[in-house]
């Protein structure tokens, strides 16, 4: 349910966002700012701005902007509705609820809050009973120290229909309330209600703020499910939460690493080997929010699934279902562990230290997209080349974020044409050797490093020539004089064209007059128009500069006889890049002019910049997959 406007507004208005940040934040007052090292990326002298008066923060060494909630999401790992409740508890405010359904939803949530920790205390005194020696046998002999499964809360469901039921009962809890929170069966026929986990071992499930909301039990005897979580209660969402994550969120902040693994055991395996930042998705492949809840913590979670092919399929789904939600700096990594192995096996009979070197070794996520594109793939003819690059910009085109989709779709394409190059550039193996997807090469074709080249920061700018021996605009100009008809293929970029020479920039004035004149455009006709006075003034110069043979050597769509097609697509890729470029120049000279002066004014530009820049990179990138 959405919180009301008015209710946030005067949240914000309790709440001194300078006091909020100084807690993590060592702030110096200076005139209506504080100032501070940030607390989002490291530094060494401060560039973190704190506007009381303002109501907002902002980094100008890494663009981090936003108020108090922002503030707490983003330190605190918490969602927005977390980081509301949050700051309202401490500002003595209670959160709204609009009609009063909903607040006796919401006072029936409490009260199953209640409940469930009542029936993980009933576990744990369970498993620490009589009735516990087995199932304390079977945790000793899978490691696990008392202290281990004191600080887990393990517990007990004894066999026995009904024993939790009557137990619960007698301590005046409804059994309505035991029914909603999954911990009784109602059968559909009308009989008696019954326990829904018996003869399991119980892991309590928590929630971001460490409320106990499920449970997960592993069966001790012969049951027909091995593992059995609590059903969807109006407390429980399995696809939102993570096992473990209120206790591993400081261990994977503070150590800037977080780990996912397959189940409750192999968290708890890693944190008794001094490994306390693992957490696990609840018998669900991973999904958007639990992502979402990662990425709040740490920038790479790592993903570490078994080594076997069922552990494979789950990280190629999360590795897929990662790209829409993709944004800078934010990624993740995949461990890949020895088939057969899982994480709790692994530090059993080799220790932390072998946990730690895989995490080490993790493969980025473009790595674990291109494995899953070439492996068990004939890659035998340009052909299949060809159906490759398809699938790898199909892959691309799921990216949501702009500037990320442009690195990758760069990433790929530079990776592509390492793996596949002509012949007359083969240099290495002979034709005929392993090309490192378990086949042979044919002959003619080779296959390249497994990680390609840097990206280049721009393209279009002179294939295999240095960027700056053919500066951008003078490309630019020079297409529109060698292809008369292209002005009118482009005639709203080239309004919109900025050139930073003069002379340039006359050139194409006269060239846009030409073209709006009705006469056609010529280059003798348009060397009048400039009206420079002479064969040898400096405009006609440079016009026979860039019509001569030198520049269309190094870039062939400037090339009189190119096709217009290939030219509009050329130029219009330099162009999105020239204009890129100019944008993100306007936008550091607006942080540079909103750090001077945070007016609300010069705040507005900078925000209107910045998603000018995101769109304008989108542009770029799109244009760059057709």
């Amino acid at each position: 349910m959405a919180i009301p406007e008015h209710f946030l507004a005067e949240l914000r208005s309790r709440i001194g966002l300078a006091d909020l940040v100084g807690r993590r934040v060592k702030l110096v007052k200076r005139g209506r700012e504080h100032t501070g090292l940030c607390p989002f990326h490291n530094e060494k002298s401060p560039s973190f701005t704190v506007n009381e008066d303002k109501g907002f923060y902002h980094c100008f060494g890494c663009s981090a902007h936003g108020g108090a909630i922002d503030f707490v999401m983003n330190t605190e790992g918490l969602s927005f509705p977390e980081a509301v409740e949050r700051l309202a508890a401490e500002a003595g405010l209670e959160v709204p609820r609009s009609q009063p359904r909903d607040r006796e939803a919401e006072e029936r949530r409490k009260n199953l809050y209640d409940v469930m920790q009542i029936a993980a205390d009933w576990f744990e005194g369970q498993l620490a009973g009589m009735a516990g020696q087995d199932a304390r046998d079977y945790l000793q002999g899978r490691g696990l120290s008392a202290e281990t499964i004191g600080r887990f809360h393990l517990g007990l469901a004894p066999d026995g229909r009904d024993r939790m039921k009557r137990t619960l009962l007698d301590r005046g809890l409804d059994e309505a309330q035991l029914i909603e929170g999954g911990l009784l069966i109602k059968p559909e026929d009308g009989g008696d209600s019954y326990d829904r986990f018996r003869n399991r071992l119980m892991f309590p499930i928590a929630d971001a703020q460490g409320r106990v909301v499920a449970f997960g039990g592993r069966a001790l005897g012969e049951q027909r499910a091995k593992y059995l979580n609590s059903p969807e209660t109006p407390i429980f969402h399995k696809g939102d939460l993570l096992y473990n994550l209120a206790n591993a969120r400081k261990p994977a902040r503070d150590g800037d690493v977080l780990v996912v693994v397959e189940g409750y055991m192999d968290v708890i395996a890693l944190d008794q080997a001094g490994l306390p930042f693992a957490v696990a998705p609840l018998g669900t492949a991973v999904t958007e929010q639990q992502m979402g809840a990662m990425w709040r913590l740490v920038a790479e979670p790592a993903l570490c699934f078994d080594g076997d092919a069922a552990g494979q399929r789950a990280a190629q789904r999360a590795a897929e279902r990662a790209l829409p939600l993709l944004q800078p700096g934010h990624s993740l990594r995949f461990v890949a562990l020895p088939e057969g192995e899982d994480p709790d096996s692994l530090v059993q009979s080799k220790g932390a230290e072998a946990f730690t070197e895989l995490l080490q070794q993790g493969a980025p996520l473009s790595e674990m997209l291109w494995r899953m594109q070439v492996q068990s793939r004939n890659l035998e003819t340009p052909e299949q080349w060809a159906g490759l690059r398809k699938d790898m910009r199909d892959l691309v085109r799921q990216i949501s974020d702009g500037t990320v989709r442009a690195y990758y779709g760069e990433h790929f394409k530079k990776r592509l044409e390492t793996a596949f190059a002509p012949a007359q550039r083969y240099s290495g193996n002979k034709a005929g050797n392993d090309n490192g997807f378990g086949r042979r090469n044919r002959p003619g074709w080779r296959r390249g490093p497994i990680y390609a080249p840097p990206i280049p920061a721009h393209k279009g700018l002179g294939r295999g020539q240095d960027a700056d021996s053919v500066p951008r605009e003078r490309l630019l100009i020079a297409a529109l004089l060698n292809h008369p008809d292209l002005i009118h293929e482009v005639f709203e970029d080239v309004g919109q064209l900025h050139l930073s020479s003069p002379e340039l920039d006359n050139i194409r004035q006269a060239i846009i007059e030409k073209a709006t004149s009705g006469v056609p455009l010529d280059l003798d006709g348009l060397k009048d128009n400039l009206q420079f006075g002479g064969p040898a003034n400096a405009a006609s110069r440079l016009i026979a500069e860039l019509t001569g043979p030198g520049i269309a050597k190094l870039e062939p769509f400037a090339r009189p006889d190119a096709t217009l097609t290939l030219v509009k697509k050329d130029w219009t890729s330099i162009f999105r890049r020239h204009r890129l470029e100019d944008l993100r120049r306007d936008l550091r000279q607006a942080e540079d002019d909103f750090g001077r002066d945070m007016t609300d004014e010069r705040q507005a530009r900078f925000l209107a910049l910045k998603a000018a820049v995101d769109e304008a990179t989108a542009e770029a990138a799109s244009f760059e997959d057709t």
